[in-house]
């Protein structure tokens, strides 16, 4: 009994629920369609092409051409889903997001697959770190990392019918679930998946469950901690933050990705636009290529446990009341 309570959460990946969503949109509706870069596999659209083999477009490894083709599919009454693994989607055509996507105001979903460090081993060149610096700085286009499934198939819903560009980052390293299933996806708002009084954590992504065991274990040690699903990275919930900084005194952000321009970057910027800033520490990956290990190693590298986000979160409340 003991052994059965103590065991480890069950863990998913997101790209399963991805799929099983986009499946069952396009089931209901013609439009959809998915753009992919010789990605069937590791985009996980094999379902999907077996199911609607006339709406999966496959240009090959030309990543430039995919994000073109998305954008004129939208301008034609599509919905396209544009998908591929994030580091080359983003970093070969970032042009084509800025231009043709979000200049042009076109509708596109682009779907960065295995996004972070998930590609353990085969090192920075598959990394997809960088990518909430760059596309942040791209205006009019959304940034959304789902959590988990749940929350996954609920931005898939949202991102169908939001006739908006958009970014969805989609994870493949395994999580467990935080997000009731069911509940609606609120672009632009944060999630409060725990109160506390003594700091805020603000965490995207897979990072969201570690910081809910880190408020777990730092509770032991008497500091409450609030914990706040950042699922939507542009537009930044700048109330949130507020209300934070308020309430709490103190923040802490956490990202799969580099501390240059992401999440912290984001909420930094508001905490410090305030008359009196409160203590804040980032939590990310460094500017530094990775060594190279598995996923699980990496984050365990650049301090991404529940563990560090503990130690941080003691440390800004004992040292910086």
């Amino acid at each position: 009994m003991n052994a059965a309570v103590d065991s480890p959460p069950q863990t998913y990946d997101c790209r399963v629920a991805f799929a099983e969503e986009l499946i069952a949109l396009a089931r209901t509706d013609e439009r959809i369609v998915a753009v992919c870069n010789d990605s069937v596999g590791s985009s996980n659209l094999v379902a999907f092409a077996r199911e609607f083999p006339d709406r999966l477009i496959n240009v090959g490894i030309a990543e430039q051409t995919m994000v073109g083709v998305g954008a004129g599919l939208a301008l034609s009454g599509y919905i396209p889903f544009v998908c591929g693994a994030a580091p080359f989607l983003t970093g070969r055509a970032l042009e084509q997001i800025k231009a043709d996507v979000a200049y042009s105001q076109s509708p596109v979903v682009l779907c960065g697959m295995s996004p972070g460090m998930a590609y353990g081993e085969l090192g920075p060149t598959h990394h997809s770190i960088e990518d909430l610096s760059w596309l942040r700085a791209i205006a009019g286009l959304g940034i959304v990392v789902p959590a988990d499934p749940a929350q996954t198939r609920a931005a898939v819903r949202w991102a169908a019918g939001a006739a908006t560009p958009v970014f969805l980052r989609i994870g493949r390293f395994k999580v467990p679930a935080v997000t009731p299933e069911n509940q609606p996806f609120t672009f632009g708002v944060a999630d409060t998946l725990r109160e506390g009084s003594d700091v805020t954590v603000m965490a995207t992504g897979t990072m969201v469950s570690r910081a809910l065991q880190a408020a777990d274990e730092a509770a032991q040690e008497g500091v409450s901690m609030r914990v706040l699903n950042m699922s939507t990275i542009a537009p930044l919930d700048e109330d949130a933050v507020r209300r934070a900084m308020r309430e709490t005194g103190a923040i802490i952000t956490v990202e799969e990705a580099t501390t240059t321009g992401g999440l912290g970057a984001a909420v930094a910027a508001v905490v410090t636009s305030e008359r009196v800033p409160v203590p804040m520490r980032i939590l990310g990956v460094r500017r530094e290529f990775a060594p190279t290990g598995d996923t699980a190693f990496l984050l365990e590298h650049f301090g991404l446990t529940a563990a560090d986000i503990r130690a941080a979160a003691l440390s800004i409340t004992r040292t910086d009341a």
